[in-house]
């Protein structure tokens, strides 16, 4: 049987009856986990089990951890980590002036190696990160601490060191906004923004950053329109799907971003269809009924065939740990970022 093409949440933090039934019918790819689901370490544990029983297998279950405004463990069940951003300025500030992109680039792979420690000890084994939208002057508050810089190339060597320390730590990474974020001047979460920007711009800029990390084994879609391509939002548009595919060359799993933000109209499940539809493998739906979960389900089916090639693709990139000296990383992690490490 091929997985559902969908990835869910549940409403608190063990799963009720009827989630199990729910889930346990419509097979989910995996699922994901928000600040309501989260209590104890004990109590995470048991809920990924929750979800791992329900669809009798060791299914991927996920996580915003971004770190800074977006990261959905806190203290004491994780470090308050500094946002992106700030993160890599700090370690900017410090690095040798010979080669400051080596030393910025080693301490996101060790802030990230020291996330998916966090994760995976709680029974966690994805992070909707590294996050490769480009910065710029207009780029909306809700985004732009959590980019890595506004340099395409600076920003992708980045995300590798990010997506690496992940994968060190038995944790997939999903690359996100694809093909590029970084241009909106609105929330997605609230209003669906739209880039004006050329087709040869954005090749040599936003998307050339995603061209660069096109092997990582999954991504996320972008709820926004690229009016220069086609008028549909790139979740919903089979143009900006085949460029992602074409020429970004990006051949992993690809998931919606959460389709009940506000950018998108319509019903979860005429969402879910048009989604897939258009060319993305997997429907993520978050913060929904129970009755709008199982209408996306439902409506999503089951995996197409390449899909689910993809999507066993991804989940064979899941490695036991790399051995991690915890206290040595951190020593390492402070002295590159001058001793400001957490937020």
């Amino acid at each position: 049987m091929r997985f559902g093409a969908t990835i869910l949440d549940a409403e608190g933090l063990r799963l009720t009856a009827d989630e199990i039934s729910l889930f346990r019918d419509t097979n989910p790819f995996g699922f994901i986990l928000f600040a309501r689901n989260i209590d104890t370490a004990d109590q995470i544990r048991a809920l990924c089990d929750d979800f791992r029983n329900a669809v009798g297998r060791n299914c991927l279950i996920t996580i915003d951890q971004e770190g800074g405004r977006v990261q959905r463990l806190r203290p004491p069940l994780a470090r308050q980590w500094l946002a992106p951003l700030d993160h890599v300025e700090s370690a900017r500030v410090t690095a040798p002036t010979d080669d400051p992109l080596r030393a910025v680039c080693r301490a996101m792979y060790l802030r990230y190696r020291l996330i998916a420690d966090e994760l995976y000890g709680l029974g966690i084994d994805s992070n909707c990160a590294p996050m490769v939208d480009l910065a710029g002057d207009d780029t909306h508050p809700f985004l732009k601490n959590r980019c890595y810089g506004a340099e395409a190339q600076t920003v992708a060597g980045i995300g590798r060191a990010s997506a690496q320390g992940l994968l060190d730590g038995g944790v997939l990474p999903v690359l996100k906004h694809l093909p590029g974020h970084g241009r909106a001047t609105a929330d997605s979460h609230h209003d669906l923004p739209h880039v004006g920007t050329d087709l040869t711009t954005l090749n040599k800029t936003d998307f050339d950053a995603f061209r660069s990390l096109n092997d990582l084994p999954m991504g996320m879609t972008a709820h926004l329109v690229y009016d220069a391509i086609d008028p549909e939002p790139a979740t919903l548009s089979a143009v900006m799907m085949r460029l992602i595919r074409e020429q970004i060359g990006f051949d992993g799993l690809i998931m919606t971003d959460d389709i009940s933000m506000k950018a998108l109209s319509g019903a979860p499940a005429a969402l879910s269809r048009a989604a897939l539809a258009a060319g993305c493998d997997v429907v993520l739906h978050c913060n929904g009924t129970l009755a709008e979960r199982s209408e996306t389900a439902m409506a999503a089916g089951e995996m197409t065939e390449v899909a689910q090639i993809r999507a066993d693709h991804a989940l064979s990139a899941r490695r036991k740990p790399v051995e991690l000296d915890i206290d040595a990383a951190e020593e390492e992690l402070s002295a590159l970022m001058g001793g400001l490490v957490y937020g």
